[in-house]
């Protein structure tokens, strides 16, 4: 690698630690090609990416970010989830971890606090940003629905009698 592709690489991973929500760091060690590809297809349609990562480069990038604090996880073969929303790629990446042995989640950040493995994953326990947007939405649609419900009832019931009233003069 050029000097000039190490400053690129440097400065497209410092965009990356700037923008990102949350960041999450694994070793991958022995994952295969086809594996790695899943991986990134499952954060891809959560809304989160994978990056394998230079750990000297990307602790050059790190420099000036909220995410300084996690230079000392970057040894071997490290990777980098992350996304806008915080609990995406962590959610992904436990997941993985969870059904194969051969990727280890080390830790990572949101924002500027530090998070070991536990905190990676208490924060992929939490909803995602969409289900709790959906669970709002729900929250505030029941009680519409209640009203519209008890509103109606009288109407519906006051049908019924001037129904049972006109079959009885017709009779």
């Amino acid at each position: 690698m050029e000097r000039a592709e190490k400053q690129e690489l440097v400065t497209s991973l410092h965009d990356v630690f700037s923008d990102a929500a949350s960041v999450v760091v694994v070793h991958y060690d022995g994952l295969s090609v086809a594996e790695i590809t899943d991986l990134r297809s499952q954060m891809r349609a959560e809304g989160a990416s994978l990056k394998v990562t230079k750990n000297r480069l990307t602790r050059l990038a790190l420099k000036g970010t909220d995410y300084e604090g996690i230079t000392d996880l970057f040894t071997g073969p490290t990777a980098i989830g992350y996304a806008e929303d915080p609990v995406s790629a962590a959610k992904v990446l436990s997941k993985f971890a969870k059904d194969n042995e051969k990727l280890r989640v080390l830790g990572g950040g949101m924002g500027s606090t530090v998070l070991d493995q536990s905190g990676v994953k208490a924060l992929a326990s939490l909803p995602s940003l969409d289900e709790l947007r959906g669970k709002l939405v729900g929250l505030l649609q029941a009680p519409a629905q209640k009203v519209a419900s008890v509103t109606q009832a009288p109407a519906g019931q006051l049908a019924r009698v001037f129904g049972a009233y006109g079959s009885q003069d017709a009779a």
